[in-house]
């Protein structure tokens, strides 16, 4: 009996142990579905506090202001607020580093663009990948170059450029903004694309060098519309041509580059919006649907028409592959220039 008795008693102690292992099982795995449904039932709620959108240059500027235009009609339809912080420095360096490491909550966005590959191409190292360190959502804007000359100029077309360059090679002077910025790479894109001897001229400001296009320092002058609208308007420079794919919404009577007969030539600055990698998808297809469905509004459209800009969404993968391409581009362009690599 007294064996009996112990036995039962100790049957009894392992059904509890089991119920105990049992219990403590289940509410494991409550606590890790708990810890995987929290941030999903976060996402669906997103956003549900401001967003900052990192721009990584000063404000007043053309992408700036883009971004600023766009943020405006963003917060209203995600019903929180879009705020805009200016991190220039380095090209967008500066800018793109602080977002890399960064919360991937999408709640701190980066404006990416052309300049980011035109940096991988620059720099000797970077302190991030921007191809793996950032998902991309949607393009925002886009914006071509003009080649300007002043208005009495005998230099009236393009064919004139080339024909001038070649009669006399080295001699014709070409104004752009410092080494390396997209100014500067167009203008020796330029170059390679038709077959010219030209000499570019880097000036520090915009301002310079519109000084020294005024004064016959330089023969003609690759720059945004933004920067050269008041000009052109008071007639004391005139716009040759866009170097765009298409002529330009602003300019319409401007002909391409590529219809004045430099085939192959195009160049298009854009930017978008990228987040950190690890970005949950659901917080990604809302920015990428809530951009594009900003993008054809009136009021946008005409605000960045009067920039010079273009706003225009995209899917990720379309972004993504403007951002391999220019890489690529790019690249091929300072190498052969001669550019050397930045530290």
């Amino acid at each position: 009996m007294a064996r009996y008795s112990r036995t039962f008693i100790a049957r009894r102690d392992n059904c509890g142990r089991g119920r105990a292992s049992i219990v403590f099982a289940l509410a494991s795995a409550f606590t890790l579905s708990a810890a995987y449904v929290a941030p999903a039932a976060a996402q669906l709620n997103y956003p549900n506090r401001p967003i900052q959108l990192v721009v990584p240059y000063g404000a007043g500027g053309v992408a700036d202001v883009g971004m600023r235009i766009m943020a405006e009609k963003l917060s209203v339809r995600l019903k929180q607020q879009v705020v805009i912080e200016n991190r220039p420095g380095a090209g967008g360096i500066v800018a793109a580093k602080a977002v890399s490491t960064a919360s991937p909550d999408g709640y701190t966005v980066l404006m990416t663009g052309n300049n980011n590959p035109i940096s991988v191409a620059l720099f000797k190292s970077l302190p991030y990948d921007i191809l793996k360190d950032f998902s991309s959502t949607s393009t925002v804007s886009f914006f071509d170059l003009l080649i300007i000359t002043r208005t009495e100029s005998p230099l009236k077309s393009v064919r004139d450029v080339v024909a001038a360059a070649k009669a006399r090679p080295g001699t014709l002077n070409v104004g752009t903004t410092n080494p390396g910025s997209t100014q500067n790479l167009a203008a020796e894109l330029f170059r390679n694309v038709a077959g010219m001897q030209i000499t570019i001229v880097p000036f520090r400001t915009s301002s310079d060098m519109a000084t020294a296009l005024l004064r016959g320092d330089i023969d003609i002058a690759f720059e945004y519309y933004a920067a050269a609208h008041g000009l052109i308007g008071d007639k004391k420079i005139v716009a040759l041509a866009s170097t765009g794919p298409a002529r330009s919404t602003y300019l319409p009577d401007v002909p391409t580059v590529q219809e004045a007969g430099i085939k192959g030539y195009e160049v298009l600055s854009w930017n978008g919006i990228s987040v950190p990698v690890g970005t949950p998808k659901p917080v990604i297809d809302t920015l990428v649907k809530e951009i594009n469905d900003i993008m054809p509004d009136p009021a946008l459209q005409e605000k960045a028409k009067a920039l010079g800009m273009e706003m225009r969404g995209s899917t990720p993968a379309e972004m993504d592959k403007r951002m391999k391409d220019d890489i690529t581009k790019w690249s091929a362009v300072i190498e052969k220039a001669g550019i050397p690599k930045r530290e």
